[in-house]
């Protein structure tokens, strides 16, 4: 019964996520049913409905070339399902010539996929469903841009909330490098490599998670674009996207860092006792920089936490005592880098923000001097997939 009930809740999440998209589909659909018939006076207006759901479609996103795309893709299978069906005639050959056609002719034209299948379903609904005689070619166009331009309206006017949508997928991705952070100082504390290698495996399924924080990114910007109420989350959405970058190069090091440190722990090699409580530090700086958003505020206190995380570290020992000790630490260093340039500072801002990794020449401990001045820090999010 538990795994029912949790299959249950995950299932009502999901409707929760989509439920206004939903919303939006329905009643685009039914709309452009009425304005087809009523304003244009077309008795069985397909297209328009139709048009209108695939144009909203339940991720959201990309509505303005979706409309474009609709128009093309309609206008290139019914010009061809018209051109070719009258002349050649309806049957199984006759349907795959004519889709095969469409669909060449609207790659041709554009890479875009709903471009291509909408051609084919135009093409095939020509050949079967409603042959030419049914309607004119330009009748349909009409009720495609019909259908598209009222679910364009109707997301206008019944919008949703991108700070929201980006808040709900900032959440999980920062949630995951946090977690992520911990848990290697929790390995580092204990030295177990197991536990590193756990941290290792689950960053590398992390992409899915960056993708939808980018797509949520993408939708909301063309939420404030074309809905006039959330006009002015424009300015707050961009602090957002500010982040989605540099905490993307944030995970990729962190990935590095969880290689390597589980390498240096295989090997027994020595790390210095205070990194862990430099990662439990970093990975406060990422909750803070996730609540700073979400209240959207400017994210000076995750600088400020991210600076004095990189003080207590270059502030010991910096050696080590094999390779992967020493690249866990340059790891540790690129991460304040990325960390800072998703508060807003430029990549030179950040690195000037930081102490130096090396005292000046005559100051400071042997092993402080010993150690190098500049790391894999210099070439943010360029790190090899582990």
């Amino acid at each position: 019964m538990g795994a029912v009930r949790d299959a249950v809740g995950r299932g009502l999440a999901r409707w929760r996520g989509a439920a206004l998209p939903i919303v939006h589909c329905a009643l685009s659909a039914g709309l452009a049913w009425i304005v087809a018939t009523l304003v244009f006076g077309h008795p069985h207006p397909f297209f328009a409905p139709i048009a209108a759901v695939v144009c909203l479609g339940i991720s959201l996103g990309q509505r303005l070339r979706r409309v474009g795309e609709l128009v093309v893709g309609v206008s290139v299978g019914v010009g061809v399902g018209d051109a070719l069906i009258g002349w050649i005639g309806s049957g199984p050959w006759q349907i795959a010539l004519v889709v095969a056609l469409a669909m060449s002719a609207a790659v041709l034209l554009d890479s875009g996929t709903v471009i291509a299948l909408q051609a084919g379903s135009s093409a095939v609904l020509v050949a079967t469903l409603l042959p030419p005689s049914a309607g004119g070619g330009l009748d349909r166009m009409i009720d495609a841009l019909t259908g598209g331009l009222v679910g364009l309206a109707v997301a206008a006017l019944l919008p949703a909330n991108p700070i929201t949508v980006a808040q709900r997928q900032l959440k999980a991705l920062t949630n995951t490098l946090s977690g992520a952070l911990r848990t290697l100082a929790e390995a580092l504390t204990e030295k177990d490599s197991v536990k590193a290698a756990g941290v290792l495996a689950e960053l590398r399924t992390s992409q899915a998670a960056i993708d939808d924080y980018k797509s949520a990114l993408q939708t909301g910007s063309e939420i404030a674009r074309i809905a006039p109420i959330r006009w002015r989350s424009k300015d707050e959405l961009s602090r957002f996207q500010t982040a989605a970058g540099p905490v993307d190069y944030a995970i990729r090091n962190t990935r590095v860092l969880a290689r390597r440190t589980m390498a240096a722990l295989k090997a027994d090699e020595l790390i210095p006792d205070g990194v862990p409580e430099v990662l439990k530090d970093y990975a406060d700086a990422v909750d803070c920089l996730k609540g700073e958003l979400e209240k959207g505020k400017e994210p000076s206190g995750t600088r400020q936490a991210v600076r004095d995380a990189a003080r207590q570290l270059t502030a010991r020992r910096l050696g080590g005592d094999g390779f992967s000790s020493k690249v866990v630490l340059a790891q540790i260093r690129s991460i304040a880098v990325d960390l800072l340039q998703a508060t807003g500072l430029s990549r030179s801002e950040a690195m000037e923000a930081l102490p130096p990794l090396s005292p000046p020449a005559g100051s400071g401990s042997p092993a402080e001097a010993s150690a190098p001045a500049r790391g894999p820090e210099d070439r943010p999010g360029r790190t090899s997939r582990p």
